[in-house]
């Protein structure tokens, strides 16, 4: 596959040169436009900031506590360089973290992605990623048509009527999460529908294990990932090769150790922290939650920039459940609603093959278990089982969420 554009390419000294030569100016534009940006940076001249040096000892932006600073700070928090009347649409995340959406073409930067995995002008793509509350359908919309790509807009849900319409339309390609693919892809052999025009597969919001993306390989889809975020948009994205994500061209990655700031060494697992160069929404510093490590060398595709491992685990408590983030702040919310509740516990799992979540709670009362899953799905928009525990049973080492998932 041939690259997006000259940049993917170019040797990495001048990729790093162009990326240095940026930062001064985003920078100063953050100080100047964003009301938070100009209390975080106050003291720092921007024209310093030309080396990674200086730009590791900036202070983190951690997404755990955009939460508590939008509220603080209607709609954004003050990270937002364009006010709310120029942007093009504003989204939540679960929390809720409300995303801003700046005007212009694949504003989230995805083409990029959509390209190397060999999706092509014409083709007709599956989009089952969420166009309601959340930024992902919208996303890859936009990249899909800045690739030439006519998209059909499914969202989430209604399992019979997406095969239907596969089975009408013919898509040659899908994006949304790999967990869905095959939920559709086992219920059309159930059914007898004929998925067999999706040939090739954008995913991300979940891990995609290399047995099933063998098990997609063998119905001869080819899958390829993408890692982005709702305040970001793309991170780092698949190739051919298939060894490691690589980065984006319009972010500066570093990987810290949780809980500080401080890079660490080439290889190790840490935190993946994002520069994002975007007039809107400079994000500088923005500490994802994520753990990741670089991976040495370049691509084998030819792409030069560097790679990571892909998506590792949580460097805190909050998790990724079927694409969408869980915090412990919203299992606090479902324990508040319910006085009964001594002390809860989410359980993460994927043991039967896909995302299962599961609230253990200790509870002195005889709180109704199907009222608390009610709350559950109203507070995280997911739906979870309930287990009622006995008071003391639960282990006292302040966890809140427990990912227990394990990928091969």
């Amino acid at each position: 596959m041939s690259p997006f554009d000259s940049r993917e390419t170019r040797a990495p000294a001048a990729r790093e040169a162009e990326l240095m030569a940026r930062l001064p100016r985003l920078v100063a534009h953050a100080r100047r436009h964003s009301p938070y940006f100009a209390r975080l940076l106050a003291g720092i001249d921007p024209a310093a900031i030309a080396s990674r040096a200086a730009l590791a000892a900036l202070p983190l932006t951690r997404k755990c506590e955009l939460i508590e600073r939008q509220h603080a700070e209607p709609p954004f928090g003050g990270l937002n360089a364009t006010p709310l009347p120029a942007l093009a649409r504003v989204f939540a995340s679960p929390g809720p973290i409300y995303d801003p959406e700046g005007r212009g073409d694949d504003w989230w930067r995805f083409a990029r992605a959509l390209h190397a995995a060999g999706f092509v002008a014409g083709e007709l793509v599956h989009n089952t990623f969420s166009y309601h509350f959340t930024p992902a359908g919208s996303m890859l919309e936009g990249a899909a048509q800045k690739l030439g790509c006519p998209v059909f807009p499914a969202g989430v849900g209604q399992t019979e009527q997406q095969l239907r319409a596969i089975a009408d339309l013919k898509p040659a390609a899908y994006v949304g999460t790999p967990s869905f693919l095959r939920i559709l892809l086992e219920k059309a052999d159930e059914q007898g529908c004929d998925a067999s025009s999706l040939k090739k597969a954008l995913v991300s919001g979940e891990a995609l294990p290399g047995s099933l993306r063998q098990w997609f390989r063998a119905r001869g889809i080819v899958v390829r990932q993408a890692y982005a975020t709702a305040d970001l948009g793309l991170i780092a994205y698949e190739s051919e090769a298939e060894e490691g994500l690589i980065a984006d061209e319009d972010v500066l990655l570093e990987i810290v150790r949780p809980g500080t700031g401080d890079p660490v060494a080439a290889g190790e697992v840490g935190e993946v922290v994002v520069t994002r160069f975007n007039d809107d929404y400079p994000l500088i510093r923005f500490a994802t939650g994520d753990l990741s490590a670089v991976l040495p060398g370049t691509s084998p595709c030819g792409r030069t920039n560097l790679r990571i491992r892909g998506w590792l685990g949580r460097a805190d408590q909050t998790a990724k459940v079927r694409g969408m983030f869980v915090h412990p702040a919203q299992v606090a919310e479902v324990v508040r609603r319910h006085p009964g509740i001594l002390r809860a516990r989410l359980v993460v799992d994927n043991d039967e093959g896909a995302d299962r979540m599961c609230l253990h709670c200790e509870t002195g009362a005889a709180d109704d278990a199907a009222a608390v899953a009610a709350s559950l799905r109203e507070v995280t928009k997911l739906r979870g089982e309930v287990l009622v525990c006995v008071p003391g049973t639960l282990a006292n080492d302040g966890k809140v969420i427990e990912d227990r998932r394990r990928y091969d």
